[in-house]
């Protein structure tokens, strides 16, 4: 079981990453709306642009601190929750404005698997 939590721990953790800082200016088929970029997404949910930022630094943060939680298991819950809080966001700013069910899949994936790095 413990091998399971360390690769969520690392599938979690990496995607997070990906997402925002090398994937944040591409088009992909997840982004909220029409949007292309992260930025444009945060527009298409009616949020400003600096709460991207701040956002973005602490989503950032915490998947960082949920890898380090691999070799610091004291940080494994809370960063775990602390994502699931957000990617609870990304759903509902997804449900806000209508998106298709699916454009939700990544997030409600990553909430699923941060709920189990938090409590098994």
């Amino acid at each position: 079981m413990n091998y399971l939590i360390i690769a969520c721990q690392i599938i979690v953790g990496i995607s997070i990453l990906n997402v925002w800082l090398v994937q944040n200016k591409k088009p992909t088929k997840w982004r909220g709306g029409n949007a292309i970029t992260i930025l444009e997404e945060f527009k298409e949910y009616g949020l400003p642009p600096a709460l991207c930022y701040v956002i973005g630094f602490v989503k950032v943060t915490l998947a960082i601190l949920l890898i380090i939680a691999i070799w610091y298991p004291a940080l494994k819950q809370p960063a775990a929750l602390g994502l699931a809080a957000f990617l609870t966001g990304s759903i509902i700013m997804h449900l806000k404005i209508n998106d298709p069910l699916i454009k939700s899949f990544p997030a409600a994936l990553f909430l699923i698997m941060c709920l189990v790095i938090a409590f098994l």
